[in-house]
């Protein structure tokens, strides 16, 4: 049989450590109140270094997770075309690139050692108009060579976007510290770590900015050179009547020339020797002529 003193008594000590409990803890609250505003700017640079150290290496809170159903992809081509009037073709890539939103970059133009003109231009198109640029680009003349590539970069977009998310939360804490600091030696420090995250941040949304831009807007090099002046195809390269009039007449003309030249030299020649040859013919002459009777005395 239970004892009736036994419930009573274990019931008073209840009671009594619940009181106790109660008084334990609220001192315990205000001494804690009390104890963090007084420790708060101590432990205030031990925190900061501390977050300092981890970084945010991603598993800490802070990060969010972007919408991994979107691919990001870098689209990049080169063009070479043959046209016959090298600035009317680059007026018209200027206004098909403008008409689709883009712009027009780099632009080159140089003359070969035949004198034809070479025109090298950068064109940033929207990625939407990728496929109907490069179209109407190419169909300007004569394709040479054409090369594109398509690089996928999501998985370094979403890297990227979650740094920039954790390093914005960083810096947001140690501002947070700063201002509960009290010491001019935490204030120094939590001012020098607050550089430091904010310096990464700016280098992390340089690096988001690059990676929007080349995977929001396609780069097309256009380079248009002129087309070489074609010769007259001859369909039939043996000579004709007219040719061989032509060439006679040529032949007959220069044999005259040659002649007349000829002439000219041995004109002086030819005199001297006609001089020479008539002396000759009357000195024999007058040997063979006999002398007339009764011309003597």
């Amino acid at each position: 049989m239970r004892h009736p003193v036994r419930p009573a008594l274990a019931g008073l000590l209840l009671a009594a450590a619940l009181v106790l409990t109660g008084c334990g803890a609220s001192d315990s609250s205000d001494g804690g109140s009390a104890s963090d505003a007084k420790a708060g700017a101590n432990s205030a640079a031990k925190e900061a270094a501390g977050s300092a150290g981890a970084k945010d290496s991603g598993s800490g809170t802070g990060r969010t997770t972007p919408d991994l159903t979107v691919s990001r992809i870098i689209r990049t081509a080169s063009l070479t075309v043959q046209v016959k009037d090298v600035p009317k073709a680059l007026d018209a890539a200027r206004t098909t690139a403008e008409d689709a939103g883009g712009y027009v970059g780099n632009e080159t133009t140089t003359r070969d050692s035949g004198g034809r003109e070479r025109t090298r231009v950068v064109l940033r198109v929207p990625v939407d108009k990728y496929d109907e640029v490069l179209t109407g680009l190419q169909g300007a003349g004569k394709l040479i060579d054409r090369t594109a590539k398509a690089q996928d970069v999501t998985d370094q977009v979403v890297d990227v976007d979650s740094r920039v998310t954790s390093q914005r939360a960083s810096v947001a804490r140690i501002r947070e510290l700063m201002d509960r600091a009290a010491k001019l030696s935490d204030v120094v420090t939590l001012e020098g770590e607050l550089s430091s995250r904010e310096a990464d941040l700016e280098s992390l949304l340089a690096q988001q900015a690059s990676l929007k831009d080349r995977t929001s807007m396609a780069t097309i090099t256009l380079s248009l050179t002129e087309t070489p002046v074609k010769k007259a195809a001859a369909k039939d390269d043996s000579p004709g009547f007219v040719d061989a009039v032509s060439g006679g007449w040529h032949v007959f003309v220069t044999m005259l020339r040659w002649i007349a030249l000829a002439l000219g030299a041995a004109l002086p020649f030819a005199a001297l020797a006609a001089v020479a040859a008539l002396l000759w013919w009357k000195v024999v002459r007058r040997r063979r002529t006999p002398a007339q009777p009764g011309s003597e005395t």
